[in-house]
Order: C-alpha cells, then sequence, then structure tokens
C-alpha cells in the first residue's frame, strides 16, 4: 500500500484514483499520522456492507454465557 502526504495526494488526485480502481489502496496522512485510505467503489462496498450485528446479539455471542441469578444476601447490616 501506497503512502503519501495531503499535499501530494492533492496535486496527483487523478491518478491515486486510478490506481483505487486497479485495486492499489492509497494511505493519506496529515502530520505524520494516517488519516485516510482511498479505496476503489468495490472494496469500500465490501468493507461497509456488513449486516450491523446488535448489542443484544454480541451478549448471546460471549463464550461465558449470561449468568443473571443475583446474589440477594445483604452486603451491610442496616440500623435503622
Amino acid at each position: 500500500m501506497k503512502t503519501m502526504q495531503v499535499r501530494d495526494a492533492k496535486a496527483t488526485l487523478s491518478a491515486l484514483i486510478e490506481a483505487a480502481e486497479r485495486g492499489e489502496p492509497t494511505t493519506i496522512t496529515r502530520h505524520g499520522q494516517p488519516a485516510a485510505v482511498l479505496v476503489s467503489v468495490a472494496d469500500a462496498e465490501v468493507l461497509y456492507s456488513r449486516p450491523k450485528a446488535s448489542f443484544v446479539d454480541h451478549l448471546f455471542a460471549f463464550p461465558g454465557g449470561i449468568d443473571l441469578d443475583r446474589d440477594q444476601t445483604p452486603l451491610r447490616i442496616i440500623d435503622l
């Protein structure tokens, strides 16, 4: 994967888009830190077309199971 700064990406945007169409992603950095990745539409559709799992699905997928029994013993003695 190619990496370049924002100012260089601005200057060669057409070439970067053509490279993305050929399946060559490019990481664009700002101040030395990765900021964005330019990929083809087909790759983006694969990445973002995954169905979103709900929070409940994540809970039921937990390998330890869900223990909903509550310990009813008092934590301390209360003097009213």
